[in-house]
Parts: structure tokens; C-alpha cells; sequence
């Protein structure tokens, strides 16, 4: 504002005595009045120039010095613009760089949220397989000890059986061969014998040792006969035949078996056994060893 106030003093200056230089041009003061001035006085012309300054040149060297400065001060004002907006313009990238680093946080949180979500439902599919795979081995588990239990049990076999339940008398003749069923069980460890078919069926594969004897009273026509009976070959036979007087005959044969193999005692035909409750007549077996 201080480089504008000599200015218009220059300017005002300048029209002013522009304006006394047409005005003896232009009106003649009468003589009279010009006599009249204040209180009688002549007029002096210097009564009438404004205040100004008196050097022109003055005025423009401090002018000029005025520009000078203000040139300086514009420089100094664009070269701190210039800084203000080079400091705006690095604080705006580094704003965007790390708006740039907050995006990608972001995005690696999402993705890492993702991969958690993930690991989190693949730990619980493993979970979940894990426990059907427990349970499954361990119903496979059972399984076997249930088997195992079975072959301890099915590995304790022996059996001993009379042919009479009670009472005495004799099982035939026949006129064909017959079953013989032993009633009277002492022994049925494994119930593997069956007293109501007669039948010994073997519950594992082994060796198995069996024995039968046979009581007989002498009779003319009727021996005293039966055969030992693998799935219905015949193996051993027990035989007596006398006409008066008791007898017996006994025989035994040890035989592997598989499992569901049928040994039983067949009554030869037109023979006859004879049992009481001495217990003449017996068939015995037992497991020896598995196989």
C-alpha cells in the first residue's frame, strides 16, 4: 500500500500545476481584484500550489527502490508457494503411499481372514474325519476282540456224553444205518455237541481228538457195531460180536478239522448198543490245537 501513496501524491501534483499553468489562459483577473486578497493583502500565487514534492526523480527512485522490494518480497512469497506446495504435494504422496500400505494391509487382512476361515473348516473336516475314523477303528476294534473272544472260547472244546439220558437197554437193531445221539452230557465245554442231534460241530480249524466205546451183550444174530463219522465218511469202526455174556469195544482217532465240519457216531445197521447207568456206551472229544 506504501508503494501507491507517492504515486498519487506525483499525480495529484502533476494536475495541479497543470491547472495554474491554464488559468492565466483562460480567465483575467481584474485589476481590482486582484488587489483584493485576504484582508486587503495582494495575492501570492505560491498561496495557491499544493504540498508536493519537489523532486520528481526523488520520487521515482523511491519508487523504484519500493518496486524493488516488492519484487523481492513477490520472489520470496512464490519461492515459499513453491516450498509450501512442494511440501503439500510430498505430504500428498506420502498420504497416498499410505493410503497405498493401508489398502494392502487391508487386503492382506481380508486374505488372511480368508486362509484362517479356511484352515479353521479344513481343521474341523479333519476333526470330523478323525472321529469317523475313531469310530470306525474302534467298531473294528470290537469287532475283533469280539472275534478274538470267540476264538478263546472256540479254542476251550471238549465234550463227554453217555447214550442213555437214564435207565438201561438197547439202541436198535436198525434196519439201516442210524445216528447215534448221546443224551446224557457230563462234559460241554464249548457247547460244540449238540445232546439233541448228536452231532459234534467244530467251531475252528484244528486238531481235534476224539473217542467211543461200545457196550454190547451177546445176542446170536445182532452184533454190537457203530463207525466214527467225518461229514459222512466213515474213519474208525468199534465192533463186538459174541453170543452170550457182556462185552464192549472202543476205538479213537484224532482228525483236523475245518470249521462246520461234522463228526458224529452212526449205529451200524442191524446192530445194537447196549447202556445203563454205569454209562457203557460214550462218546468223547476235544480240541487239541488250533490250526
Amino acid at each position: 500500500m506504501t508503494m501507491f501513496i507517492p504515486l498519487l501524491l506525483l499525480l495529484i501534483c502533476s494536475f495541479s500545476t497543470a491547472q495554474l499553468q491554464e488559468e492565466p489562459d483562460n480567465e483575467m483577473i481584474p485589476h481590482g481584484k486582484q488587489t483584493e486578497s485576504r484582508g486587503g493583502e495582494p495575492a501570492n500565487a505560491s498561496d495557491h500550489q499544493p504540498a508536493c514534492p519537489q523532486d520528481i526523480h526523488a520520487v521515482l527512485r523511491e519508487m523504484s527502490a519500493l518496486l524493488a522490494e516488492q519484487r523481492v518480497e513477490i520472489r520470496q512469497l512464490q519461492r515459499d508457494n513453491e516450498a509450501q506446495m512442494t511440501m503439500v504435494v510430498a505430504q500428498a504422496a506420502k498420504l497416498e503411499g499410505q493410503k497405498t500400505v493401508m489398502d494392502n494391509l487391508k487386503q492382506e487382512m481380508i486374505h488372511l481372514q480368508r486362509d484362517n476361515e479356511a484352515q479353521v473348516n479344513n481343521l474341523k473336516q479333519e476333526i470330523s474325519q478323525l472321529q469317523r475314523d475313531n469310530e470306525a477303528q474302534t467298531a473294528t476294534l470290537m469287532t475283533e476282540m469280539d472275534n478274538l473272544k470267540q476264538q478263546l472260547q472256540a479254542k476251550q472244546v471238549a465234550f463227554s456224553a453217555s447214550l442213555l439220558a437214564s435207565g438201561g437197554g438197547h439202541v436198535g437193531p436198525f434196519n439201516t444205518h442210524t445216528p447215534l445221539v448221546f443224551r446224557h452230557v457230563v462234559t460241554n465245554i464249548g457247547n460244540a455237541y449238540n445232546p439233541n442231534t448228536g452231532f459234534f460241530i467244530a467251531p475252528v480249524r484244528g486238531a481235534y481228538h476224539f473217542e467211543f466205546y461200545i457196550g454190547a451183550q451177546g445176542h446170536n444174530s445182532h452184533p454190537s457195531a457203530a463207525w466214527l463219522v467225518k461229514n459222512g465218511e466213515h474213519i474208525f469202526i468199534a465192533y463186538e460180536h459174541q453170543s452170550n455174556l457182556h462185552g464192549s469195544s472202543a476205538n479213537g482217532a484224532t482228525l483236523l478239522l475245518e470249521v462246520g465240519d461234522v463228526v458224529f457216531l452212526r449205529l451200524r445197521q442191524n446192530s445194537r448198543i447196549y447202556d445203563s447207568e454205569n454209562h457203557y456206551s460214550t462218546f468223547s472229544g476235544h480240541l487239541l490245537f488250533t490250526m
